[in-house]
């Protein structure tokens, strides 16, 4: 009753049966294992103290910006030079904007530093100015934004003077200097009063170490590719049975052999070779006419 089985076009069916279901297994795996991977890293990162909470060390040695780095304070060594407003911030459920000055290291690259935060809209608040002179400041690091960051405004067409992503490739088209792939956030108001109205703005934790909106899409995907790999499995039984069953009716003479590659799923094929039998039996036979014409 099986040997459809081995015809060619089961033969394909098979053969992506076969394909089909290992690789939803390794997908669902595979995102299986970026969620614990995040899980993983949110427990470590509760496990491990505040990162503000360390020793300042200097800048450069908390080069290049990851996970381990990332709030950790540092500290540098230079002259304020440009400043500039990003828009489109929140803090404390209110919406104003980060006040950016780029701090001018003795090497000549530039460090940015958000020296706080201002409530209402860019540009139309006074900010207060830098302080003047060399400065040292002991600051939050932080990675460059990306587009994934919150707050970032990528729509660009901004006013000059303000910038929508807080990173080196956003600046670098603004100075004609080097920047630090990287910026610190000023944890206190700076001393003499000089940003005594604005609010520092908190480190964010780094991107992946939480369990975010991305961790649970992870989760999410693991359960869409094991639903997945069932339902390739259970379409394939329903077509093995459907074939099985018209094979038997075949060969019960249910269905006249050669009749059963007409039929549909619906019956139509068996409804209308039905209707064609009655058809046929209904139309009077030449002779039969002629007979019961002369009677």
């Amino acid at each position: 009753m099986y040997r459809f089985l081995l015809t060619p076009r089961w033969w394909g069916i098979n053969l992506f049966v076969v394909l089909a279901i290992p690789f939803c297994v390794f997908m669902g795996t595979w995102q299986l294992g970026r969620f614990e991977d995040r899980v993983q890293s949110h427990e470590q990162a509760t496990k491990q103290p505040d990162p503000s909470t360390r020793a300042a060390k200097p800048l450069d040695e908390l080069l290049p910006v990851n996970k381990v780095t990332s709030g950790r304070p540092a500290v540098a060594t230079g002259t304020y030079a440009d400043q500039f407003l990003v828009p489109g911030r929140e803090l404390d459920e209110r919406r104003g904007f980060y006040v950016l000055s780029l701090l001018r290291t003795d090497g000549g690259k530039a460090l940015p530093v958000v020296r706080g935060w201002l409530p209402g809209t860019a540009g139309s608040v006074p900010v207060p100015a830098a302080p003047q002179g060399e400065v040292t400041v002991t600051g939050d690091l932080q990675a460059s934004e990306n587009i994934h960051s919150d707050g970032v405004d990528t729509r660009g067409g901004l006013p000059a003077g303000q910038l929508g992503m807080i990173s080196a490739a956003s600046l670098v088209n603004l100075v004609d200097y080097d920047v630090y792939d990287a910026w610190v956030t000023l944890p206190e108001a700076e001393a003499g009063d000089a940003g005594g109205a604005m609010k520092p703005v908190p480190a964010a934790a780094p991107q992946g170490s939480g369990l975010d909106l991305k961790a649970f899409q992870n989760l999410g995907y693991t359960g869409e590719w094991f639903v997945f790999a069932g339902f390739v499995l259970f379409m394939w039984f329903r077509l093995v049975r459907r074939e099985a069953e018209a094979v038997r009716d075949v060969a019960l003479g249910l269905v006249p052999e050669g009749e059963e590659a007409q039929e549909t799923p619906e019956g139509d094929g068996a409804g209308a070779g039905v209707a064609g039998a009655e058809g046929a039996t209904a139309v009077p036979a030449p002779e039969t006419t002629k007979a019961a014409q002369g009677s």
